[in-house]
């Protein structure tokens, strides 16, 4: 238990310190923002910063920092420090970096920004269709989960496709409406249930004699004995970072109304993310005792159904409630907002203005369609390649935001912050594509150097790319 109270510390010290040098870097300023500069009715439009924050944390979170947690609980409890380590430095860094340097592009796409600071040609087209692909598994992800409870819950006549249909058709609405007709008046609700369902998790596992959380370990427990590298680094996805919160943070890039709330918004999501995703996967070890358990429980019931089992026998009839409202409705959040980036991407593509609904139809309905063939799909083999592609993104996210540092500061040291991130997710994601089951399947002693080799040579070239850039800097300076 110590170790989860010290866990919980360390992220909301590193909000108020590390956030605080993130921001420093960065260098917000009094600049108008999109919100204020563009405010086109639909996608562009002020929003209060309490809001934001909340909306931004409905948008990247859903059910993420909850399924992603309980899968790398079966690691047991040495996933604690990667979820807090990961957010702090690596995750809500990334959030932070690709929500400002979009708002400083009128709120450009995480592919648009591609363009401007890592390629042109082959890699901006690249990052245009890995961006939608990874926005049609993550909304499909999200489709699935909260139908198939839904489903189990409510008379047999109304099926599993019956529910799936009536999400989508939601999502048809949400994706189409200005953002502050769904989205902004329903998603800081939802988020504050968010909120609220994990504390409740917490206050059960701290206050029932019967819950005993253990202690950071760096021991492997899980039942399949998969390694901690680098299969624990993808699995828990959004609780420590997230290649979707990349897709997510142009959203409130549109709508917050001054830079320096950016740290509030963007970096504290990603904190309070975090700790969400500590509470469950401290909620997996604690309550089920073993990761074998858990395992089991999680093969059997679906991540949806452990969340249900953990909630109602923690904490009774309120706990059913709070479980079935946000299993249902945090994922559906998630996922409208994720068919709507992949709409604003496809809008920067075809140049198909937005304010137009007859050409948002155009773009929503065959992303829906698509969205609706691959809910056909097994849940588990989605959620793996969404968590790869989760994690390859967020890379390439963190590469981009170190190119942008190089060129707009003076000094090459601050864009370790990102850089340092960026090497590590390059090992992370090389070596799990090597070595994964839906990945090329080679051993351990190929996957392993080879995707610690990646990350050395691209650390190299961001280290001669950083000489060059400040070479060019002080040139400009001395004339």
């Amino acid at each position: 238990m110590i170790s989860f109270l010290i866990a919980l510390a360390v992220l909301l010290i590193g909000f108020l310190t590390y956030g605080r040098l993130v921001e420093k870097i960065f260098s917000p300023d009094d600049r108008q923002t999109p919100a204020i500069a563009i405010n086109d009715g639909v996608d562009c439009m002020p929003i209060k910063t309490w809001k934001a924050l909340l909306i931004q944390l409905l948008n990247i979170a859903g059910t993420g920092p909850i399924f992603g947690a309980l899968m790398g609980a079966c690691f047991g409890p040495v996933v604690f420090l990667w979820i807090v380590l990961g957010a702090i430095l690596a995750g809500a860094v990334h959030d932070y970096m690709v929500g400002m340097i979009s708002e400083r592009h009128n709120g450009a796409s995480i592919a648009e920004l591609c363009k401007i600071y890592i390629d042109k040609k082959i890699m901006y087209y690249i990052m245009r269709v890995f961006a939608i692909l990874l926005l049609l598994l993550t909304g499909t992800v999200f489709v699935t989960s909260p139908a198939a409870l839904i489903s189990s819950l409510t008379p047999e006549f109304f099926g599993n496709h019956f529910w799936i249909i009536v999400i989508l058709l939601y999502y048809i609405i949400a994706t189409l409406l200005p953002i502050d007709k769904v989205i902004g008046k329903l998603y800081p609700t939802f988020g504050v249930i968010l909120i609220i369902m994990a504390i409740s998790i917490a206050g059960g596992m701290l206050f029932i004699p019967q819950y005993h959380i253990p202690e950071i370990s760096f021991s492997n427990l899980h039942p399949k004995n998969l390694p901690i590298w680098p299969f624990m680094f993808v699995t828990v996805a959004c609780g420590a970072i997230s290649g979707f919160h990349a897709t997510q943070s142009p959203m409130m890039s549109k709508c917050i109304t001054s830079e320096k709330e950016g740290r509030k918004v963007f970096y504290g999501a990603m904190i309070l993310e975090s700790v969400i995703a500590l509470i469950w996967a401290a909620a997996g070890v604690a309550f089920y005792g073993e990761t074998q358990i858990l395992q089991e429980t999680l093969s059997k019931l679906g991540q949806s159904g452990v969340v249900y089992d953990i909630s109602t026998k923690m904490l009774g009839g309120f706990g059913g409630l709070l479980a079935i409202i946000g299993v249902v409705i945090c994922p559906i959040t998630s996922g409208d907002t994720a068919f709507r980036s992949a709409r604003l991407i496809l809008a920067e593509w075809t140049n198909l203005e937005q304010k137009n609904i007859k050409n948002r139809l155009i773009l929503t309905i065959p992303l829906l369609l698509v969205s609706a063939v691959l809910t056909q799909l097994d849940f588990n083999v989605l959620w793996r390649y969404f968590s790869w592609s989760n994690q390859t993104l967020a890379m390439v996210a963190l590469w981009m935001a170190t190119i942008y540092l190089l060129k707009n500061n003076k000094n090459w040291i601050g864009s370790l912050i990102t850089a340092l991130p960026a090497s590590f997710m390059t090992a992370v994601s090389v070596t799990y594509i090597l070595l994964a089951p839906e990945g090329f399947k080679l051993p351990a002693s190929i996957g392993y150097p080879v995707g610690i080799a990646v990350a050395l040579i691209a650390f190299v070239l961001y280290v001669i790319k950083a000489v060059k850039e400040e070479k060019i800097i002080k040139e400009k300076a001395n004339k």
